[in-house]
Order: structure tokens, then C-alpha cells, then sequence
């Protein structure tokens, strides 16, 4: 039996498709929404459409942008010739907020899964191999320490290797199936000061 009118459950539905965004917090959120004023709904709406259509992936790093270069690729103070390698932007904001990290970074938009389907096509490693033609000192890898992060750093190291540039592994203060997005950013210090060579 359904509850509400078609335009409500339609409104819901599509909330809940949303991750993180159960049943119930998104009819919440479908209620919070009806009772707010119509510009700032059109303005929520406006705020979606224009993101949508806007934001791309930064040409260097491969991070979600409205520019052609991100802010973090076009500051002159950061060290170009490191390059953390992360799996999603969610992570590089993660090592940003330790305020710690000088370099630069790579976001793969995922991580080696054959079990998914997931191949090293799928995520944006031809782009990483580029980048890796100007002046690279050191690779660091930073993916999740799930059995798809530790698959993707091991593929990601043996491409790496053979061009001389250093290659190091965020050490473990990060715990093993843990997303670094929800890791403190000490937690975070930790594992960047005590990464090893891979």
C-alpha cells in the first residue's frame, strides 16, 4: 500500500538511490524539501543541474573540477615531482586536510577489482603513466588498504619500477579495509610519514 501521492514516492525513490541515503532519511529529506520555500528549491535545483553540467576532471590529476587545471595542480608551491596516487577525490581532500602534504596527486576514480569487472582500463592509469614523462622523483601510493587497493598499488608498482622513479606505499597506520575519508587526519600524518618503499 502506498503512502503517499505518485509525486512524493517519485521524490523518495530517487533520494534513496542516492549512497548513504536510506529509506527513511530519504523521506525525510523529501519532506524537508516540499516545506522549503520554492526559490530555494529552484535554487537546489539550479545548484544540481549546473554542477552536473560543470564540473570535469582536472586534465593533470584526473580530480572532479569547474576549471581545466584544479586549484591544487595550478599552485606553483606544490612539488610536481611527487604524486600521490589516490583512488577517489574523497581522499585527496582526506590528505589535504592534514595540511602536511606539499605534492601533488593522482586520482584513479576507483580501484582494480576483477571480481567487479574492474580492469586497469576502467580506472585512469594511462593518464598516471603520462604524467610520470616530466620530471616524477617519487610515486606515492595511497589507495585503500582493501584487497582492491593492495591489487591496484602492486599493479600501479610494477608499471612503475622499470622507469627508475622512486616508489613508496602509505604505511600501515591506516587499518586494512579501512576508507581513508573517514581516517583522522593524525591517523593520516602517521601512515604519510612512514610509508616504505615499495
Amino acid at each position: 500500500m502506498e503512502l503517499y501521492s505518485g509525486h512524493i514516492n517519485k521524490l523518495i525513490d530517487e533520494l534513496s538511490n542516492l549512497p548513504g541515503i536510506g529509506s527513511k532519511t530519504a523521506q525525510r529529506l523529501a519532506f524537508h524539501i516540499i516545506n522549503m520555500p520554492a526559490e530555494k528549491v529552484k535554487r537546489l535545483a539550479d545548484t544540481l543541474v549546473d554542477a552536473k553540467e560543470n564540473i570535469k576532471y582536472c586534465s593533470c590529476c584526473q580530480t572532479l573540477t569547474d576549471k581545466e587545471i584544479c586549484p591544487i595542480c595550478s599552485n606553483p608551491r606544490r612539488n610536481k615531482s611527487q604524486i600521490m596516487v589516490v583512488e577517489t577525490p574523497r581522499d585527496l581532500a582526506a590528505y589535504e586536510k592534514t595540511g602536511k602534504y606539499d605534492g601533488v596527486y593522482h586520482v584513479l576514480h576507483g580501484a582494480i577489482s576483477p571480481m567487479l569487472g574492474i580492469g586497469p582500463n576502467e580506472i585512469r592509469l594511462k593518464e598516471l603513466m603520462v604524467r610520470l614523462q616530466s620530471d616524477v622523483e617519487e610515486v606515492i601510493i595511497a589507495t585503500n588498504s582493501s584487497l582492491e587497493g593492495e591489487t591496484t598499488a602492486m599493479y600501479i608498482s610494477k608499471m612503475i619500477k622499470p622507469t627508475g622513479i622512486k616508489v613508496t606505499r602509505i604505511a600501515s597506520g591506516v587499518p586494512v579495509g579501512g576508507d581513508l575519508e573517514y581516517i583522522d587526519e593524525v591517523t593520516l600524518l602517521r601512515a604519510l610519514e612512514g610509508r616504505t618503499e615499495l
